[in-house]
């Protein structure tokens, strides 16, 4: 190989290990990259459990756009089929199972929130169901494919053993799924998957399904969980904890800026395209002050999905509030019933809580007022004005409309 090849396969081996937990293998990427004679298959299953993508899911959405710069093809599965099975990943519990309506739902907005990220067009990304080829196996292909893996080794997976140990019930239903995630890999002749930490098991799997099909077995890159804004739970809507890739701006900005430091240089990381020299000086503390890295984060982030007017507007519009203490420049309006009204029932009614028990956690930790009077009581009566400002936390307001 002459040295500029090794040259530039070095480079891609380093742009493509970059923010990864572990490769299977490193070796075998290399051999691939060095001998391909024509574009990489790398595949990404998406489960559509949830209507919208945060920030955690495109850690895995932007390493697949990155082997689709390098000329390789995003293999994009959306699992409307495994979906119906419920993946047991990471879970205490088996994971409850979603209609086949709300599989469709959901698998639309996949679609839309993904483009943002991946290149669309038609030679760089193959988008599949695997109802396509999960629905017309037969009970004797299920039992056949079953017979590819053993119990013991199905129980290898971490889950399962703590499950077990704890007396808890492991359903059959649970070891079909990594089963059938590795039969994917074999029906779209996948080179490369991806996966977060929750899906080594399952990647791992395939590479054993791949073998026994004839196959050469799949590389598997796999990506840490991104963690979310409370700096414990990995992100995760129903945490609340999140990121959406569709935030507005000034929202997406300010929950960036709300991140506690020591996250900063794995969202610069896993979220940017910024050099690991840049970021090496935007987290260390006696180069970059801290909030001026976050700010550089938060506006990288805006711009990746939206664009540099935007970012800058964001940036601007969080200065203004939180650093001058004034009210945002634009506020949504909230329509509220003319006369009195408990707070708890004027939080919720606003939309800022989902029920009676947040609004009154929000007031007890003094994050509500109005027109920048403190509520501390939650059984404080008021009677709204129009256009008084009810704010809820740091980032939410509303200017009440009577109706």
């Amino acid at each position: 190989m002459s040295q500029e090849k090794q040259t530039d396969i070095d480079g891609r081996m380093e742009l493509l290990l970059r923010g990864t937990e572990a490769v299977y293998t490193a070796d075998e990427l290399r051999r691939r990259l060095e001998e391909a004679t024509k574009p990489l298959r790398v595949k990404l299953g998406l489960d559509p459990t949830a209507p919208d993508i945060h920030l955690g899911h495109t850690v895995q959405l932007r390493k697949m756009r990155q082997f689709q710069d390098l000329g390789h093809k995003a293999v994009l599965i959306i699992g409307d089929y495994t979906a119906r099975i419920g993946d047991p990943s990471g879970q205490n519990t088996a994971r409850p199972t979603l209609s086949p309506e709300q599989i469709q739902t959901n698998a639309k907005t996949y679609f839309q929130q993904a483009g943002k990220i991946l290149d669309t067009s038609s030679g760089k990304l193959e988008i599949r169901y695997n109802s396509e080829w999960l629905e017309k196996l037969t009970m004797v292909d299920v039992i056949q494919l079953m017979a590819k893996k053993t119990v013991a080794q199905m129980l290898q997976r971490e889950s399962f053993k703590n499950r077990l140990a704890a007396d808890q019930d492991v359903f059959l239903h649970e070891f079909l799924y990594p089963v059938v995630q590795g039969y994917d890999s074999v029906v779209v002749k996948a080179d490369v998957e991806l996966g977060g930490t929750d899906q080594t098991f399952n990647c791992l799997v395939g590479r054993d399904i791949q073998r026994a099909y004839g196959l050469a077995p799949q590389i598997v890159l796999v990506m840490p969980l991104l963690v979310g804004l409370d700096g414990v739970e990995k992100m995760s809507k129903s945490k609340g904890n999140y990121v959406g890739v569709t935030d507005q701006p000034n929202d997406m900005f300010g929950k960036i800026m709300s991140i506690p430091d020591l996250l900063m240089e794995n969202y610069f990381t896993l979220l940017t395209d910024l050099p690991a020299e840049r970021i090496t000086e935007l987290v260390d503390g006696e180069k970059t002050h801290p909030r001026d890295a976050k700010a550089a984060l938060g506006k990288a982030i805006v711009e990746r999905y939206y664009d540099p007017s935007a970012a800058d507007a964001a940036a601007a519009e969080f200065d203004r509030v939180f650093a001058a203490k004034q009210t945002p420049t634009e506020i949504p309006e909230i329509a509220v019933p003319s006369g009195k009204i408990g707070i708890v029932s004027l939080v919720v009614q606003a939309g800022f809580a989902k029920s009676n028990g947040e609004a009154r956690r929000l007031i007890n930790q003094n994050a509500v007022s109005i027109d920048g009077d403190k509520i501390t009581d939650t059984e404080t009566v008021v009677n709204p004005q129009n256009e008084q400002i009810l704010r809820v936390g740091k980032r939410r307001f509303g200017k009440i409309i009577l109706k």
